[in-house]
């Protein structure tokens, strides 16, 4: 059942990345302060699909120089474990961002090996190679819960059904990306950067320039 219930989130991502039109504006996404573009992915640890996709969209990021963001867009019952997963990424996220996502591509490659009654260990490890101890209550406040509930309210919002979906933004637009193959996803990156705005100058930098410009 468990791989029935994977090759259909394949086929559903791969049938979303095919499927112009919906989600395809997108303007409650941003880039991060300081940058002029990002790359969105909301993805599901449990989606075979995303897992493939995972190390591209990393690297097109590395080799154009803009940050990933990563939204959690757990796809429900189908995957029993991927809530719990996307929680723990947000846990090693309060680490450093760098964490988060080598937990995320930890995750994604021993993605065959996860059920929900071995999650746990696979966390343990990752967090015993990275030298971080686990506390027992990882959420006590819920605070980790909602930030990955608040990703899925945002992918509902914007129309997403499926994962892996990746948008490439910047302050003036958002670009769905249809079909994630190294070459398209590195030309709309390069096509969103021609048109994207100077990034404005930190407020205090601006303040001094008056200032010189005055006397």
């Amino acid at each position: 059942m468990k791989a029935v219930l994977n090759l259909a989130c394949l086929f559903l991502g791969l049938t979303a990345l095919a499927c112009p039109g919906f989600g395809a504006d997108a303007p409650s996404l941003k880039p991060p302060p300081g940058a002029k573009v990002a790359i969105v992915m909301f993805e599901d640890m449990e989606c075979p699909s995303c897992a493939l996709h995972y190390p591209e969209v990393e690297e097109a990021g590395r080799s154009h120089h803009v940050p990933v963001l990563l939204r959690d867009f757990p796809l429900g019952p189908s995957h029993p474990w991927s809530f719990d997963a996307a929680v723990w990424a947000r846990f090693f996220d309060t680490k450093s961002d760098a964490l988060g996502h080598d937990f995320r591509a930890y995750i994604f490659k021993n993605q065959p090996l996860i059920n929900p009654g071995n999650l746990r260990q696979f966390v343990q490890k990752f967090a015993d190679d990275n030298h971080v101890p686990l506390p027992f209550a990882y959420d006590p406040e819920g605070k980790l819960k909602a930030k990955v509930q608040a990703d899925h309210d945002l992918g509902m919002s914007l129309g997403l059904r499926e994962t892996p979906t990746v948008f490439v933004v910047s302050n003036v637009e958002s670009k769905k990306v249809e079909t994630l193959d190294q070459d398209h996803l590195s030309q709309i990156i390069e096509d969103v950067q021609k048109n994207a705005p100077a990034t404005p100058a930190p407020a205090k930098a601006v303040a001094k320039k008056k200032a010189a410009s005055k006397q």
